[in-house]
Parts: C-alpha cells; structure tokens; sequence
C-alpha cells in the first residue's frame, strides 16, 4: 500500500500545486487530532520470554512497512511513520522490552521481505487472507471493509459499477480480488468490464479520482473515510462498508514463538486500555475486536 518519497525541488513543487488543487498528499501532511505521544506500557515479562532469541538480543523489531495509507500508516512532516497502527505496533513493542525499526517498502514488498529475513513483522494494514497465511502467520487485531468513494455529485454503486473507472491501490485485496470478482460478474451479465486503474500508492489512487481520471476508487474502509475528510467535500461515500476483514501483522513461520509474543503484547495492551485509548484518539474504533487471535482467516 505505500512506497518511500524521495522529494527533489521539482517534486516538491508537483506536489504543492496538487495541495493547491485540493489533492491528498498524506506523506507529508495531516497530523493526527491529537500529537501527544501514547502512555508508556510496562514491559510484560511473560511476553518477553516468548520471543525468539535473536529478536531479544536484538533488542528491536524490524518492521516492513508502507507509509502512505492514513490514517493507518504514513508520514509525517518529518518523513517518519505516524498513524494509528504505527502507536499500536510501538506500544506493543514496548511490552516486549524492545523498539521498532520501521523500513519503508513497497506494499507488495513486505510479505516477501518477511520470508526473506529482511523484516521480523509487516504493519500495513494486512487483510487477513487463507492466501496469505500459506506463506506467512498473521497475529489479528482489528476488522476493517471495503470501502468506495465517488467524486462529489457522482452516484456510484460498487455492485453496478461496470464500464466505470476505478483507482485502487497495486497489492491489495481490493485490486486482487474484490475488483477481479466483480469484472467476473460483468462478463457474466454481458457488460462491459470496470476499468482498473492501479497506483503504487493510496494518495495516487485517491487523487486519480479528484482530478476526473477515475469514477471511483476502492480502499479499506477507514482509509476511505479519511481520505473523505481531507479532500474538504471533494469525496463522497459510495454504497456501504463490505467484506469486513481482520487485519493481520504477518511473521514469517519460520521465527518460532514470534507470533505468540506479539499476540500476548497487543492481549495486554487491550487489557489495560492502551488499545482503546489509540482507536479512539485516531477515530477509528470501529474496527475493534474484543480479543487478539492468530490466523483467522478461515474463521472470520
């Protein structure tokens, strides 16, 4: 879902003259309602003592992450990861003793990454998938839907959008499936197919839709609804929240005991209301769920 910016003085100014349009440019703008940091958490010995060997050594977490997808994750004005999964994964980190070494990725990047040994975990708002737990183990703590939006005055429906143009963001389960299903359907009721426009990143895909380049687009649904309140009316629901999913922080199946440290970390951080205390300062609260579980895909 995101990919590191590297800004020369020409971007810099695209960029400036896309603000001035009403674009998004999340990487770079758009602090969270409130800055202050979140309340440190105890470290939680029995969660440590679960973790892998060399992940304690260590002393941090190598996180593969993709900053642009608010208000989940992405950058602030400094160019260093902020959002409301960015607290919860610092907080759970907390509580195994250790620090988070966020390394920027393209989306489509991180799960190989983990495999790879490049990363200890993914924080990118994963969609848990059966898919997806073939290769890798998924730690859940959050349930989120698809969400479309549509420009101001377009009345779009995402279960009749055939011939239309839809953004989307490149890797996502919105762009792999969702979209490929219903372009099935079409064909089947002999319509033409929705035209899929993929971008590397969600503010690409967003904007796509502000300059007319698109009828719509398609993202989880808090990074919609968000994206929603920073184009100042320019964006506008179309049809309602679907396909809820649990969110996942992938970890290689190979790291051992990994999965379960991080899921005895994120339990406590519900248990004393840290948790919570971060939906609720990002807005986001309604994704909850009341316990942490692995692999729940093929329950959910």
């Amino acid at each position: 879902m995101h990919r590191t910016r590297v800004l020369t003085a020409v971007t810099a100014t695209v960029i400036g003259a896309l603000a001035l349009s009403g674009c998004v440019n999340n990487a770079s703008s758009s602090a969270p309602p409130d800055t202050s940091p979140t309340a440190a958490s105890t470290v939680d010995d029995a969660a440590v003592a679960l973790l892998p060997a060399n992940v304690k050594s260590a002393g941090k977490l190598v996180v593969g992450i993709d900053p642009t997808y608010a208000p989940n994750e992405y950058k602030d004005a400094n160019g260093q990861p902020i959002g409301w999964e960015v607290e919860l994964m610092d907080a759970a980190a907390a509580k195994l003793g250790l620090t988070t070494s966020y390394q920027a990725a393209k989306f489509d990047n991180i799960i190989p990454g983990i495999t790879g040994g490049k990363y200890d975990v993914g924080l990118s708002s994963f969609f848990d998938t059966a898919e997806r737990e073939k290769v890798v183990d998924m730690v859940n703590y959050y349930t989120a839907g698809i969400q479309w939006a549509a420009a101001a005055g377009k009345t779009v429906d995402p279960n009749d959008a055939c011939g239309l143009t839809v953004a989307a963001q490149n890797a996502t389960t919105e762009i792999l499936d969702d979209l490929p299903a219903k372009n099935k359907k079409c064909a089947a009721d002999g319509k033409p197919a929705i035209k899929v426009l993929g971008f590397d990143t969600q503010d690409d895909a967003t904007n796509a839709v502000i300059l007319g380049r698109a009828d719509a687009l398609t993202a989880d649904a808090p990074v919609t609804n968000y994206a929603i309140k920073q184009t100042d009316g320019k964006l506008v629901q179309a049809g309602p929240e679907y396909d809820k999913f649990l969110y996942g922080l992938p970890v290689a199946k190979s790291s051992g005991t990994l999965k379960d440290a991080l899921a005895k970390a994120l339990t406590d951080l519900q248990q004393d209301g840290t948790y919570t205390s971060i939906l609720e300062k990002w807005g986001v609260t309604s994704g909850a769920i009341p316990k942490i579980t692995l692999n729940g895909a093929a329950s959910s």
